[in-house]
């Protein structure tokens, strides 16, 4: 379909619930039909994912028995777990009968670095502290009992561990009013008054969830308070539309960055409250910038894979870049999955047209991925076919889904801590952008959810050159423009060791950065922030690889934000800057479709 023929159809009302054509860019292969029994399958497995959440409970018992079987066989290792215990309820004992003169707060065990449940000044009072370290010697007790099994996968290994550590952190005496001094010490304050706000705040959300309205979402408005930069819609197909934003300055750099964002949110974490937006940060020092703003998939369309978000997705808008800026190379910028998907698009245009990219820079984005973190516990064979037999039912992943499963990766800071504040503490965190964003969630479609857990997650297939664009195996070493590379210390979807990856599979100079933060805060870093730093070290093309606890050692730590390093970065891969051009076109002179943000980001 060309960039005049998409241009040409029809449109819908901005505010129109999202339908969608459903039809896949490439045509997909036949699949054969269901018989009967399959079908009851798979009816059987969605109806058991509305209760489980969708984890397969196949895939929890696979692990359980794997771990039970192999420590049942295990009798010297029941035998050390057995001591361990005896030894740690006498020194608790011991602890428990210190006198009070002499007492030491977390004598026997200490929180681990990053655990802020027990961080207040209340929890060293000899009572609770008791309490505290009761739990802590029970949950390292747990851990040693789940790990380091011989003869144990790893894989199942670690979803036991996460399994159980979940199951104590619901217990957690942190998560009780009796139990928490701060909360006691909170209705001492207030007479009470904290259950009654607490009381309030649960009924506030409770109507929220009824309304489908996440709280705190209200104080920030698409298009007023977040997604302001100035901008045309400049394309639009049945999966994207490409914003064009406004110059700001009288000269620009002649290659125009395109960002291509991960479509599991909305686009605008990359461009947020003016102070702290990414795209108004770029567009200030004088690039011209154009972002891909995703679509909301619905049930129609479940047949939309992976190489259609490819073709309809970053083929077409650099397509129409060609069309505004003709024989200018581009600077291409991925984030998080949007970053693996540029990356498989900017192998194969290396093959087919060398030199279409002046630069690539991946943020937070893994093309490798047997190490993906605790992420990949969702991930095994009974794992991914449960949630196909669900999303093939529904047509799409719903919202709930994925907002669930990274919650469970940080529960202590996502879910408990948050249920302390706001019902037992009766606070509410004060409204933030990036807060109201990350309520802001998408659907994915079943065909491309499931294209990307199992040729991406499971078979690993694009590191290893078994992944395929338009029949052809791509293959990550054809990327030679150089590189800038972001990984985030506390991330949890994209470890950034896994991220590092990327220098044993590219052929490029890539500049690697460990920036501070995690997923979403580590990459939204603006310069006016200070609680920012980074590391940078630069590997040529032709140097020895790196492992990256030798970078770790010979990076330099610096203060302030990446994003400086990237503008330079940018800089020095740019041509002579040239004259702004003020008025927008869409591809092939056609006027700008409407304003920035554009519909598809409005749709829910």
């Amino acid at each position: 379909m060309t960039v005049q023929a998409v241009l040409d159809q029809p449109r819908s009302p901005a505010n129109d619930d999202v339908t969608g054509a459903g039809t896949p860019a490439s045509a997909q292969p036949e699949k054969e039909p269901l018989t009967g029994t399959e079908s009851l399958d798979q009816l059987v497995h969605a109806a058991m994912a509305r209760w489980t959440g969708g984890l397969s409970p196949a895939g929890l018992a696979l692990a359980f028995a794997d771990w039970q079987l192999h420590l049942a066989a295990s009798p010297g290792r029941r035998l050390e777990l057995a001591l361990n215990a005896v030894a740690d309820g006498s020194r608790f004992a011991r602890m428990v009968s210190t006198p009070h003169a002499a007492w030491q707060p977390w004598f026997m065990v200490k929180p681990q670095p990053g655990d802020n449940r027990f961080a207040g000044q209340d929890w060293t009072l000899p009572a609770f502290n008791v309490i505290a370290q009761a739990f802590l010697l029970a949950e390292h007790w747990w851990h040693s009992a789940t790990s380091g099994l011989h003869g144990v996968s790893k894989a199942n290994a670690a979803v036991v561990d996460f399994t159980v550590r979940q199951c104590l952190d619901v217990v957690a005496p942190s998560n009780f009013a009796f139990s928490n001094p701060e909360v006691l010490r909170k209705a001492m304050d207030s007479g009470g008054g904290n259950f009654v706000s607490g009381w309030h705040n649960w009924l506030e959300d409770c109507r929220n969830l009824l309304s489908a309205e996440p709280s705190g979402s209200a104080p920030f408005v698409v298009g007023k308070d977040v997604a302001v930069t100035k901008g045309k819609v400049v394309y639009r197909n049945e999966l994207i539309e490409l914003i064009q934003y406004a110059p700001e300055t009288a000269d620009v750099c002649p290659e125009p960055v395109l960002i291509v964002p991960a479509w599991i949110m909305k686009y605008y974490i990359l461009d947020l409250s003016p102070q702290n937006s990414l795209v108004r940060f770029l567009v200030e020092r004088g690039f011209t910038v154009f972002m891909i703003s995703w679509r909301n998939p619905g049930p129609a369309d479940r047949d939309l894979g992976l190489e259609d978000y490819r073709k309809l997705g970053v083929d077409a808008a650099i397509d129409a870049i060609n069309q505004l800026a003709p024989e200018r190379a581009i600077h291409a910028a991925g984030y998080c999955l949007g970053g693996t998907l540029l990356a498989i698009a900017a192998a194969r245009l290396q093959r087919e047209r060398p030199g279409c990219l002046r630069s690539v820079t991946l943020l937070a984005a893994q093309v490798d991925f047997t190490d993906a973190g605790e992420l990949t516990l969702f991930i095994n064979e009974s794992q991914v076919a449960f949630l196909e037999d669900m999303m093939r039912q529904r047509g799409v992943l719903e919202t709930a889904q994925m907002a669930g499963a990274f919650q469970l990766l940080r529960s202590n800071d996502m879910i408990w801590s948050r249920l302390v504040r706001d019902y037992l503490m009766g606070e509410r965190a004060a409204p933030s952008d990036l807060m109201s964003w990350n309520a802001d969630a998408t659907r994915m479609p079943y065909q491309m959810h499931s294209d990307y857990l199992r040729k991406l997650f499971l078979n690993n297939d694009l590191a290893e050159g078994r992944y395929l664009a338009d029949g052809q195996p791509v293959a990550l070493s054809d990327l030679r423009a150089p590189m800038f590379v972001v990984g985030t210390v506390r991330d949890h979807v994209a470890p950034w060791r896994s991220v590092h990856k990327i220098h044993l599979l590219a052929d490029a100079d890539i500049a690697f950065v460990l920036a501070s933060g995690g997923h979403n805060a580590g990459i939204v870093a603006p310069p006016s922030e200070e609680r920012h730093s980074y590391q940078l070290l630069e590997k040529m093309a032709d140097q020895p690889y790196v492992g990256p606890d030798e970078w770790l050692r010979k990076a330099m730590n610096r203060d302030g934000s990446w994003w400086l390093e990237w503008v330079r970065f940018l800089t020095a891969h740019s041509g002579a800057w040239v004259p702004a051009q003020p008025v927008l076109h869409a591809p092939e002179g056609e006027s700008p479709l409407e304003d920035a943000p554009g519909r598809y980001v409005l749709q829910h």
